[in-house]
């Protein structure tokens, strides 16, 4: 594959924030503590003063990959992690089926080659890739459907608790399903037996997710990571009792909410008085304050605060922090010195760096996913043909079909000479009206607008007359459009990575392995 760059503002598909963000704006500078780049990590490289308990951290992720076969470069990356000059860079995401959208594919590929761009740079340092698996999430009906082309496939059952301990063993059907879809070709039939492995061998889907993401990633040393266990939530123990009884992260969140809306841009998450779930098998509920106990939502379950503390101290795998207390618990138990997300996820990360200046943690690089488009050479041609470069693909399809027809008739649609003139005639009227009556100044003023309506409806009806003559052309664009843009968004955020590897095999991967640059903040297009 071949690869081009534009700049993420020219794919019209990120926030402002997230722009501002990249972009280095200084008015988002206290959200953060590290640039996203290689001064960045030269700072975080020597602050990161981490106190987690490296030992535990090896035996539970040792004990995890007890069931996978674990390729070398994992193994060797694992036992690093116990030398204190070894640190980690991490990436997470829900445990979509079969993988979920590409973009799960594009976060950990970002976080690869930034380790490996780092060990160049900082080669006395390691540095591990680590894809966080969000086990504890309970939103199954996020997880339980991917998009293959112009069909969905979806996991029916009846869930409840932490995803990553939901049975396997009914996704039968969905599972034939996908296998049917990728086909007898040899690739498909490769990936077909990977997933198929996968999910037949573990009855927990957090085992079997480790199984797939092992499969195709193990081989560049990525290690996934289950923070749903109870050595490592001791670590968190005492910070998961501090935030429910003093409400230290609504508080700090909120605030820092409030900075960035004044600045313009809207918060992703909104915290709450208490920011964790008890979580036991079939159950994750929210937590919540009500006449001086501590109420489990939607259950009999409730604790004084004496009654809560006990049950932290003794059961800490029980308490399950959410969307804006989990990033803080990452950054308890893992060497850490950058967070790979989403525009969401920098978004949401921006407004938490005072809540971990109060628990003293240290605050990572956060860094924007690579994303990308893929092109392949059915769509190519149609676009050498129509005259369209991949930048222009990210313009709305009116846009993009206005633009065509003015760059390929030969007549003049536009009236901006005219109705610059038009301006200039009405000035002078003005002009004129003025001396006579003051008032007429107005009335010159009423009458230009309508002019210039007029003529701005009349370059319209042109337009419309010449994309009428080009209406096999406009289709071809309209289709181009929606092929490479499925659902009106970004490729990435529907397609699952079927239909990519059925096409393209290993080279798929290998192709975003050779072409994603983390720190150079640019949009990868592929030319397969």
């Amino acid at each position: 594959m071949q690869a081009k760059y534009i700049s993420y503002q020219e794919t019209n598909a990120f926030s402002a924030v997230v722009l501002d963000y990249i972009s280095g704006k200084d008015q988002l500078k206290s959200f953060y503590k590290y640039s996203p780049d290689f001064n960045g990590f030269n700072e975080v490289i020597k602050n990161r003063n981490f106190s987690g308990d490296r030992t535990v951290l090896v035996k539970t992720l040792q004990q995890q990959y007890a069931s996978v076969k674990t390729p070398p470069p994992v193994a060797e990356n694992i036992s690093l992690l116990q030398d204190e000059k070894t640190f980690t860079i991490t990436t997470g995401h829900q445990l979509n089926i079969f993988t979920g959208p590409l973009y799960f594919i594009y976060k950990i590929v970002t976080a690869i080659n930034l380790a490996k761009e780092l060990k160049d740079k900082f080669p006395e340092y390691n540095f591990v890739p680590v894809y966080w698996m969000a086990t504890e999430d309970h939103d199954f009906e996020e997880i339980n459907h991917i998009k293959i082309e112009d069909k969905t496939l979806t996991w029916s059952k009846q869930a409840a608790g932490a995803t990553g301990r939901l049975d396997t063993a009914d996704i039968a059907d969905t599972l034939i399903a996908y296998k049917g879809y990728l086909g007898i070709s040899e690739n498909g039939h490769w990936l077909a037996e990977l997933v198929s492995n996968a999910y037949s061998r573990h009855k927990k889907l957090s085992d079997a997710t480790r199984d797939l993401v092992n499969a195709l990633f193990g081989k560049y040393g990525l290690v996934c990571i289950d923070a749903d266990d109870r050595e490592l939530k001791k670590q968190f123990s005492e910070i998961i009792c501090q935030d429910i009884t003093e409400q230290n992260s609504f508080k700090f969140i909120s605030q820092s909410n409030a900075r960035l809306e004044a600045l313009g841009h809207k918060p992703q998450v909104n915290p709450r008085e208490i920011n964790f779930f008890y979580m036991t098998e079939g159950l994750r509920e929210r937590i919540v304050q009500e006449d001086g106990r501590y109420k489990v939502m939607n259950t009999a379950i409730a604790f004084s605060e004496t009654e809560l503390k006990t049950e932290i101290t003794n059961y800490p795998e029980r308490f399950s922090p959410n969307v804006v207390m989990r990033p803080v618990y990452q950054e308890v138990i893992l060497p850490n010195l950058a967070y790979i997300g989403g525009g969401a996820e920098v978004t949401y990360w921006l407004q938490l760096k005072a809540n971990f200046d109060y628990y003293q943690i240290g605050f990572p690089v956060l860094l924007l996913r690579n994303s990308a488009m893929v092109i392949d050479q059915r769509s190519e041609t149609r676009m050498q043909i129509l005259g369209i470069s991949h930048k222009q693909l990210f313009s709305p399809t009116e846009t993009l079909k206005s633009d065509w027809v003015k760059a390929h008739v030969n007549l003049q649609l536009s009236l901006d000479d005219e109705e610059r003139a038009i301006r200039a005639v009405f000035d002078q009227i003005k002009l004129n009206a003025y001396k006579i009556d003051k008032s007429l100044s107005q009335s010159a003023d009423a009458a230009k607008t309508r002019a210039l309506k007029l003529v701005a409806n009349l370059e319209q009806k042109m337009l419309r007359a010449e994309k009428r003559k080009h209406k096999t052309s406009l289709a071809q664009l309209e289709n181009l459009k929606l092929k490479l843009f499925p659902s009106g968004v970004l490729q990435e955020r529907v397609l699952n990575i079927a239909p990519m590897y059925v096409a393209y095999g290993d080279d798929f991967i290998e192709s975003l392995i050779n072409h994603f640059k983390p720190l150079d903040h640019q949009f990868t297009v592929l030319f397969a």
